[in-house]
């Protein structure tokens, strides 16, 4: 058996590990990353590139049939054709050219990189079953960073026509008919795509509301747009089982019993921590739940192991995780640094987009006066030249210092904006400071400046 010895083992090369590994490894730390498939992990793989990917290309076709029939702005085409494996093969670049940029980023760094699966058989060793036989590696840090994997329903094992997100991405061809379990930002996101590319496509919460952790005032033009593509939605609705013979899957509602006849059913009720062929119990780490606690170090409660990005408590997102690895690394090469972020941004690449960053007007701590101010798309030059004006950049600040707690904003392209956003909390501007700085004209993140114009203007008046 081939024996090892490094510094830091990472375990998972997804944007948390990799971005640890190659940190680490500039960083002068003797560094060795672990990944079971291909370094990228789910996110650049087979999840938030390849999905954006589907995304564009469904609007691109979506507007083509538009234009081939009332016309769009003046704009007509003939009969539009898809060829979705064209489609596929364009993401597959997209990801490839992606993969290949990670993986030379960690060989230039200095990374070594191991193929196989990692089983703990102490804190400090490791063993990877490769492809070429087991090894054994023995580090002085352990980064657990193996990701997520989709949640499943009980009666609805994935294979065959129950699909994961990994699955509906890679189809050859978009379903007929096509059910939709969970309407948060997976669901969404997959549904209105597939929509778009000709699917008759139904949505089934069991919530009361699409994206249950947002308000509805924020969800309600995609809801709306859901509405407009013909997105049947059903919530309050569980499923009762899934009969392959007959191709129905069974419902339960407020209505009550019903059968859904479709050709896939598209499960996006969650995602849990990917640890179970770790061998985490010959380490018995603190849980939370599913999850691997940590401190604001990322450190585990054994000394030595740390653990990063979907197994830890949080959101799971790509960009939280390469913000925790760059603090694994700093740490282990005995630099300061820890955990002080005021808010991890996020975004939904739903139709319009949602983005989101800091505290929702329901978030904010009792006994703190805030204030909420919005600015809407439709008045928004930017906004009417794209020929696209729902939505609104909302603004949430305290009231005694004007300190902006939370902006939110659903509308186009406001995933672009959600940057500025998080910067605007990092570093405790008040609405005064938004108000006061130029923004470009016309664009889009003149809407943010009008929301804080509306409170500073508001609070100014008052003063006096």
């Amino acid at each position: 058996m081939t024996e090892l010895r490094c510094s830091l083992l990472v375990i998972g090369g997804g944007p948390g590990g990799y971005t640890c590994a190659a940190r680490a490894a500039r960083l002068g730390v003797d560094t060795i990353l672990v990944e079971g498939n291909r370094v990228g992990g789910t996110c650049l793989n087979v999840g938030c590139i390849p999905s954006k990917s589907l995304i564009h290309v469904a609007q691109v076709y979506h507007t083509a049939v538009i234009q081939a029939g009332p016309g769009q702005l003046g704009v007509t085409v003939s009969a539009p054709a898809l060829d979705f494996s064209q489609m596929q093969d364009w993401s597959r670049g997209v990801v490839n050219t992606l993969r290949n940029g990670v993986a030379g980023l960690l060989e230039r760094s200095g990374v070594k990189t191991l193929t196989g699966w990692a089983r703990f058989l102490d804190g400090k060793s490791i063993e990877v079953a490769s492809d070429t036989g087991p090894v054994v590696v023995r580090a002085e840090h352990v980064v657990i960073a193996t990701g997520s994997v989709p949640t499943e329903l009980p009666g609805l094992p994935f294979g065959g026509r129950i699909l994961d997100s990994t699955a509906a991405l890679a189809l050859p061809q978009p379903p007929k008919r096509l059910a939709v379990i969970g309407a948060g930002y997976i669901g969404l996101e997959l549904g209105t795509a597939f929509a778009k590319l000709g699917s008759a496509v139904t949505m089934i919460e069991a919530a009361p509301a699409i994206l249950p952790q947002f308000d509805d005032k924020l969800t309600r033009p995609a809801r709306t747009r859901l509405a407009a593509l013909g997105i049947t939605l059903k919530l309050d609705t569980r499923t009762t089982g899934w009969n392959e013979t007959t191709s129905t899957l069974g419902l339960a509602g407020s209505r009550g019993d019903e059968t859904l006849d479709v050709d896939a059913v598209l499960v996006t009720v969650g995602r849990r921590p990917a640890t179970d062929r770790l061998g985490l119990s010959e380490l018995g780490l603190r849980r939370s739940g599913p999850f691997i606690e940590v401190d604001d170090r990322c450190r585990t409660s054994m000394r030595g192991v740390y653990a990063l990005g979907d197994v830890t408590p949080g959101p799971m997102l790509a960009h939280r995780a390469m913000a925790q690895a760059e603090i694994v690394a700093d740490v282990v090469a005995g630099r300061a640094n820890a955990w002080d972020k005021t808010c991890v941004p996020a975004v939904c690449f739903t139709d319009p987009e949602i983005a989101c960053a800091g505290l929702l007007p329901s978030e904010v701590p009792a006994g703190v006066a805030s204030r909420v101010t919005e600015f809407p798309f439709r008045a928004n030059g930017r906004a009417l030249t794209l020929d696209d004006p729902e939505g609104f950049v909302r603004l949430v600040s305290r009231e005694d210092d004007h300190v902006v707690l939370g902006i939110q904003a659903t509308g186009p392209g406001v995933s672009e904006l959600v940057s500025g956003f998080a910067l605007v909390l990092e570093a405790g501007l008040r609405v005064e400071d938004i108000a006061g700085t130029i923004h470009a004209h016309p664009t889009l993140g003149e809407a943010l400046q009008e929301a804080a114009l509306a409170a500073a203007s508001t609070r100014s008046l008052r003063d006096r």
